[in-house]
C-alpha cells in the first residue's frame, strides 16, 4: 500500500436550476406552434404577448425582443439551417425539431442581432435546459460555440454555393428562400441579379404597420395624430406606423372606423372603384371578401356614390369577419356566405366586381415568413382550377360595360397573367383595360395593362391586378 495520503475528493457542485427567461421561452413556444400546428406567427404571437403582459409583466422592450426573435428566426430559417447543418455531425432531418428550433433561435441571436456572443450563447443554453433538459442543452452549447466562431458573412461564404456556379441556389441560401420560390419570383420580376436580390432582401425586412382610414368613418388626419404615424406613400387613405406598435390600441381601429390594411391591398380596391364604366354604377360585388379589408374599403367608397356592395365569402366564419369589418358602413351593403364558383345571384347583376382569389401568398412573405417553407410547387396546381373558376364567375356576373378586377397576393406568373390569359380566350367579349392610370403617382408599374406591385419598389405586398371590361 502506498504511504501517500489520499487527496480529498472535491465536493460535487450543487445542481443549479436553469434560469427561466420569459422572452425566449415565449419565442420558443411561438416557433413550436408554427412548426407543430402549421400556425402562422402573426396569429400565434399576439395572444402569447397579451398573456405575457398580464402574467409576466412584459414591457414594450420585452415584446419587441420576442417579436424580433420569432420573425427574424422564421425569415432566415433557410440560412440558419444551412449553418447549423455545417456544425452538427448528423443529417439535419435527424435533429429533433424542438432542438432545431432552439438552435435556430440561438443562430439568429448570434448572426442576425447585436446581442453579444456570450449573452446569446448562455441565454440560449439556459433556454435549452428549461425546455429540452440538461442533456440536450450540452449539445446545443457545443453547436452554438461552433456557430459563434464566424459571423454571418463568413458563414455564407462557407455554406452558399458560388453565384457563378448556381445563381438560384446561391440566392436561396443567402436570402433564405426556397430555390423554387427564388426561380418563380425572378421569372415574374425579370431583369438581372440586382433586382431579384433587392426583392429577396425586402422579403426579409420587417414591414411597417399600415392603417386605412375608411371613408366616411375616419380620416387620415385623425390617424396621423398617433405616435410615429406618417402618411402612406400612394393611397390617400393610408397611414403608416413607422415604429410598429399595437394597432388595436388606436381608437379608430378599435371602433372599426379604420383597419390594418397593406397599401397594395388599398390600391387594388381604389383602382377597381376608379375604373371608368359605361352605364350605371349601382351594384358592386366583392366575390372573395374574407377577411373583409377590401370589402370595408369598397363598401365605404360605394356608399359615397350611392351604390350597394354585396360581399360574398364561402367560409361562414370568414363571412362573419367580413360582416364585422363592414359593421357601421355608411351605406347599404349585404354579406352572404356563398361559393363564388356557384353563386346565388344572376349573371350580369353587377357594375363592378372584385375577386381577390386564394393563392400561394408569395407576395406577402414579409408578413408571413413561414409561408415560404410550407408552400410547394405542386400547390399551384391545387389553386389553378379555383382561380380560373372564380374569374369565370366574375366575368359572368358583371354586366356589359362593367369592370372586373382580378387580384392576387402572389406575383407567380401561373397565378396572375396565365389565369387572365386563359379566361380572356374563353370570353372574346372581354378586354383588358390599362390599370396603371388608376394608380396615380405610383412609379415602376411596367408596360401594362396589368399591374404588379413589389415590396422593394413600392413598399407594399406583391399584389397583382388586372382590370377587365365586358364589351358585349
Amino acid at each position: 500500500m502506498s504511504d501517500q495520503p489520499r487527496r480529498p475528493r472535491r465536493p460535487a457542485k450543487p445542481y443549479r436550476r436553469p434560469k427561466k427567461d420569459p422572452v425566449r421561452i415565449l419565442a420558443f413556444e411561438a416557433l413550436r406552434a408554427v412548426d407543430e400546428r402549421d400556425a402562422y406567427a402573426n396569429l400565434v404571437l399576439p395572444p402569447l404577448l397579451r398573456r405575457a403582459r398580464e402574467n409576466d409583466g412584459f414591457e414594450a422592450r420585452d415584446a419587441a425582443l420576442a417579436t424580433e426573435l420569432v420573425y427574424g428566426t422564421l425569415r432566415r430559417q433557410g440560412t440558419y439551417d444551412a449553418v447549423v447543418a455545417a456544425c452538427v455531425d448528423r443529417p439535419l432531418g435527424e435533429v429533433d425539431p424542438p432542438v432545431l428550433d432552439v438552435l435556430s433561435l440561438g443562430a439568429h441571436q448570434l448572426l442576425g442581432t447585436r446581442i453579444p456572443t456570450h449573452a446569446a450563447v448562455s441565454a440560449t443554453v439556459e433556454l435549452a435546459r428549461v425546455v429540452l433538459g440538461d442533456g440536450r442543452a450540452k449539445f446545443v452549447n457545443a453547436v452554438l460555440r461552433r456557430i459563434a466562431q464566424d459571423d454571418l458573412d463568413g458563414w455564407l461564404e462557407r455554406v452558399a454555393p458560388p453565384y457563378d456556379e448556381d445563381p438560384e441556389d446561391h440566392l436561396a441560401v443567402v436570402h433564405s428562400h426556397p430555390r423554387w420560390v427564388v426561380s418563380a419570383l425572378w421569372d415574374s420580376l425579370g431583369g438581372g441579379r440586382a433586382g431579384i436580390e433587392e426583392l429577396l432582401r425586402a422579403d426579409n425586412e420587417r414591414p411597417e404597420v399600415t392603417l386605412v382610414a375608411r371613408p366616411g368613418r375616419a380620416t387620415t388626419a385623425e390617424l396621423l395624430d398617433e405616435e410615429a404615424a406618417v402618411a402612406g406613400r400612394w393611397s390617400p387613405y393610408a397611414v403608416r406606423l413607422t415604429e410598429g406598435g399595437e394597432p388595436g390600441a388606436v381608437p379608430a381601429v378599435a371602433q372599426g372606423r379604420a383597419g390594418v390594411q397593406d397599401e397594395g391591398s388599398q390600391l387594388v380596391a381604389l383602382a377597381l372603384a376608379g375604373a371608368p364604366l359605361e352605364g350605371p354604377d349601382r351594384m358592386w360585388l366583392d366575390g372573395c371578401a374574407g377577411p373583409g379589408g377590401k370589402a370595408a374599403l369598397l363598401g365605404a367608397l360605394a356608399a359615397e356614390r350611392g351604390a350597394v356592395l354585396l360581399a360574398s365569402e364561402k367560409q361562414p366564419h370568414r363571412a362573419g369577419l367580413v360582416a364585422k369589418a363592414l359593421a357601421g358602413n355608411p351605406g347599404p351593403y349585404q354579406v352572404v356566405a356563398a361559393d363564388g364558383t356557384r353563386p346565388p345571384w344572376q349573371p350580369g347583376s353587377f357594375d363592378r366586381v372584385l375577386v381577390d382569389v386564394p393563392c400561394t401568398g408569395l407576395g406577402a412573405l414579409r408578413r408571413r415568413p413561414e409561408a415560404r417553407w410550407r408552400r410547394r410547387p405542386e400547390d399551384l396546381d391545387g389553386f389553378a382550377p379555383l382561380q380560373r373558376g372564380l374569374l369565370r364567375t366574375a366575368l359572368e356576373s358583371v354586366r356589359v360595360g362593367g369592370v372586373v378586377g382580378y387580384a392576387t397576393c402572389s406575383p407567380h406568373l401561373a397565378e396572375t397573367r396565365a389565369v387572365v390569359a386563359d379566361l380572356l380566350k374563353q370570353f372574346p367579349d372581354a378586354d383588358l383595360i390599362d390599370a396603371r392610370p388608376l394608380l396615380p403617382g405610383v412609379p415602376d408599374l411596367g408596360e401594362g395593362p396589368d399591374v404588379q406591385l413589389w415590396p422593394h419598389l413600392h413598399g407594399t405586398d406583391a399584389m397583382y391586378l388586372a382590370l377587365i371590361r365586358r364589351t358585349g
